[in-house]
């Protein structure tokens, strides 16, 4: 499709249009500066809508999941090349509100609290981070009123919060993953990946070599799967790692006998980034205390600076 898509920026607008598409409402949360994950999400989103669903995709910076000293004012803002793509993968409406339009009282007094896994990792690193991101994607969520929401996998402590909101909160809809997106040289595809310089990206380069390492010594257990993943680390000591763990890919809890994900967070130059891969572990790795620290209390000889 290149049917440009209806563009609206008033809740009013969205509750006019929403109600004039067909289902099933399939919705896509974004902040914009669309790259190739993004339109693996569309896609999935266009072939889960089925012929006769429609594709909404919203486009907001959100200010609440921004710290005081985070890139909030140069976040990229790629609007019209973000309309473009929209347009090829068949989204039928774009949402992208103001801030005052998201927030017409300002700062929410009532905000979601992501509970203890939104204190761990990311959490512990970007304090408030989870509860900026769950407080809007109710909001879209409940403006919007999708039957499927689509999130990416790259996201992983993410889409298990927004799974949990889901649950918790009684919603009536379906919360869909969808595998990351890796550029040619192994680096996931994220909006901010545009700030890097050659330089950084050669750096940045370590994470996922550090996560490919780890996942091929899944058989041998979680401190080998740790292991490995920093032996590649510390060889690239212009990387600062913020956290390496291996966690259960539904709780991001200690991994038990199931697949469990290998999760990390680094900052090349000034650019912050995040990775997982899956990882199968030997049986006799799942639920030792080794993971606990890691897992559920920040960073700890498992889950640390290197």
């Amino acid at each position: 499709m290149s049917d440009r898509p209806h563009l609206v920026t008033t809740r009013a607008e969205l509750a006019a249009a929403r109600a004039a598409l067909a289902g099933p409402v399939v919705l896509v949360p974004t902040m914009g500066a669309l790259h190739a994950g993004h339109e693996r999400l569309l896609g999935a989103a266009r072939t889960l809508a089925g012929p006769r669903g429609s594709v909404v995709a919203s486009i907001f910076v959100n200010p609440l999941q921004f710290g005081p000293n985070e890139d909030l004012d140069r976040y990229p803002r790629t609007m019209e090349a973000d309309l473009a793509m929209c347009a090829r993968e068949g989204v039928r409406l774009v949402f992208a509100p103001s801030v005052a339009e998201m927030y017409p009282g300002g700062q929410p007094e009532v905000t979601v609290d992501p509970g203890p896994v939104g204190q761990v990792l990311e959490g512990h690193f970007r304090p408030g981070f989870f509860g900026g991101v769950l407080t809007v994607v109710l909001k879209l969520l409940h403006l919007t009123r999708p039957a499927i929401a689509v999130f990416g996998q790259k996201d992983a402590q993410q889409l298990v919060l927004v799974r949990r909101m889901v649950t918790d909160l009684n919603l009536d809809m379906v919360i869909e993953p969808v595998p990351t997106v890796r550029d040619a040289d192994g680096l996931a595809t994220s909006s901010r990946n545009r700030y890097l310089s050659a330089a950084d990206r050669a750096v940045a380069l370590a994470l996922p070599r550090a996560l490919r390492a780890g996942q091929a010594r899944g058989a041998e257990g979680v401190a080998a799967v740790l292991a490995a993943a920093h032996d590649v680390l510390r060889a690239e000591p212009a990387l600062a790692v913020d956290y390496v763990a291996v966690v259960d890919p539904g709780t991001f809890g200690p991994a038990g006998p199931r697949p469990a994900l290998l999760v990390a967070a680094a900052k090349a130059g000034k650019t912050r980034l995040i990775d997982n891969v899956p990882v199968v572990l030997a049986a006799q790795a799942a639920g030792p205390d080794r993971l606990r620290d890691a897992a559920t209390e920040g960073p700890s000889a498992d889950a640390a600076h290197h």
